[in-house]
């Protein structure tokens, strides 16, 4: 069986800030029906979870880390949280802090490329003392980008070279830029050489240099892929030039983590999976969540879950929320998330401006999310951009259907009822537009007998991990041959 490390920042339900952590978290314990035996490392952050674990030290070590020492350990987990080998890397005064990648003041954290640099250098330090090396280094997104790199070009890890890398790019738009004369002490001694293919635009680009470097480099869904080769504005001519070593694999969802007959955030579970059982278990929860709001009943309810932010174009539920009012349209709307500070007020604002149609709550909660993917008729992302998503596959598990904007994995996952599918496509991503999707889902919602025949399509979908775990093993062996 091959072996597989997985390097990445998030890993549920150790950390997660979002589909990284949810693929981390699912995507090792499928590998090995396919013949692979994946390993997890991610930081050791100081929050309740890692607080209520039990790990055993592996390594202790320090390495140069500009002219300070840098000390460093690593913890393997010996509960059973965690259904494969799970480890962390202990670097005291950079990750031990209670958010992944945010301050308190909701930016980043302004020591962000010397906690990144640490990171992936304790990651081939505990590599070059272990007796077996893994087959395949897999790393995911800009935060570890810098590792196919080193191992191709930093003199101490030679012993590594050979060693395939694979880039997972699960958000493109975040590139790990940094300034050199900031950042090149911090790195390891490296062939002067090559320090060119750290180079993008001026500056060290982290996602430009794993992809560059990585023997093979793969986004969460084929059309996200496209996308990017397409129009990366200053990197398209690097997608272009590496276009051959490119693929798209599709997320897929823990059938076991997500069922909505066994579900533990639920009060009320699916109990057959008969069309009465599904309308039985709609019902339970949508009123959970009327009862919660103290919303109106007999009304399509539209759930939103994400960060507000631009690429989840929650100003544009927010404005469609508003017109939609305006119109006169009868529809519930159920809002989860947090983020931009003037779209949390919008958020606050809407629902006193609609206190029997709105409801919101301005955090992450986990239980929460669940009831609303249970409970609502209807679950919105007008997405400006969409590297897979997760959430309209969560919904559509748990019978709700989703209204998505065509982008990314969107696009590749969400076909328009129209066309025989299986959601409400939005057409023009406008706030009218928004509007024009929620009319229909309105409609829909009238018409019982359709509605009840398309939740019991959905439900039925199968977009567990196993289909996409064998493309990540052919991926891997084929870099092997």
């Amino acid at each position: 069986m091959k072996e597989v490390l997985h390097v990445c920042s998030e890993c549920y339900p150790a950390a997660k800030a979002g589909g990284m952590g949810d693929v981390l978290g699912a995507l090792p314990a499928y590998l090995p029906e396919h013949g692979i035996k994946a390993t997890v490392v991610i930081p050791k952050y100081k929050n309740k979870w890692f607080g209520a674990q039990v790990f055993t030290n592996i390594k202790t070590g320090t390495f140069l880390l500009g002219d300070q020492e840098q000390s460093f350990t690593i913890q393997k987990l010996v509960s059973k949280d965690i259904a494969f080998p799970f480890y962390c890397i202990d670097l005291p005064g950079l990750f031990d802090r209670d958010s992944i990648y945010l301050a308190e003041d909701g930016h980043g954290y302004k020591d962000e490329p010397k906690r990144n640099i640490a990171f992936q250098t304790a990651v081939l330090e505990w590599l070059l003392v272990r007796y077996e090396l893994f087959d395949v280094v897999h790393v995911h997104d800009h935060m570890t980008g810098l590792i196919p790199f080193f191992l191709k070009f930093c003199p101490r890890y030679k012993r590594l070279q050979s060693i395939p890398s694979i880039l997972s790019i699960h958000n493109g738009a975040y590139r790990g830029v940094f300034v050199w004369n900031e950042v090149k002490s911090l790195l390891p001694d490296y062939a002067e050489e090559y320090g060119g293919i750290m180079d993008w635009d001026g500056e060290i680009n982290s996602l430009a240099t794993a992809l560059k470097c990585a023997w093979a480099v793969n986004t969460v869904s084929p059309s996200y892929m496209l996308e990017l080769i397409k129009d990366s504005d200053t990197l398209t001519p690097l997608y272009e030039s590496e276009v051959t070593k490119c693929s798209g694999i599709l997320n897929g969802i823990d059938a076991e983590l997500w069922d909505p007959s066994k579900d533990e955030f639920l009060d009320h579970h699916l109990e057959g999976s008969s069309r009465k059982e599904w309308l039985k278990f709609k019902e339970s929860n949508k009123a959970f969540l009327l009862n919660k709001f103290k919303l109106k009943g007999d009304r399509p309810l539209i759930g939103f879950i994400g960060r507000f932010a631009n690429q989840k174009g929650a100003d544009l539920f927010m404005e469609a929320i508003e017109e939609g009012h305006k119109q006169k349209l009868n529809f519930n709307s159920v809002i989860l998330g947090s983020g931009d500070k003037e779209l949390e007020k919008q958020v606050v604002k809407l629902t006193k401006e609609y206190p029997d149609s709105v409801g919101a709550e301005i955090a992450y909660n986990e239980k929460l999310a669940r009831q609303i993917y249970a409970g609502c008729d209807f679950l919105i992302m007008p997405s400006r951009f969409e590297p897979c998503g997760l959430n309209q596959l969560y919904a559509m598990r748990y019978g709700t259907i989703p209204i998505a904007s065509k982008v990314g994995g969107l696009k590749d996952t969400v076909i328009d009822i129209d066309r025989n599918g299986q959601g409400i496509v939005i057409e023009t991503l406008t706030s009218l537009g928004l509007v024009t999707a929620i009319e229909r889902a309105a409609e829909l919602f009238e018409n019982k007998k359709i509605l009840s025949k398309l939740i019991s399509k959905i439900s039925q979908m199968d977009y567990s991990w196993s289909n996409s775990a064998k493309d990540y093993a052919t991926l891997y062996l084929s870099s092997l041959k």
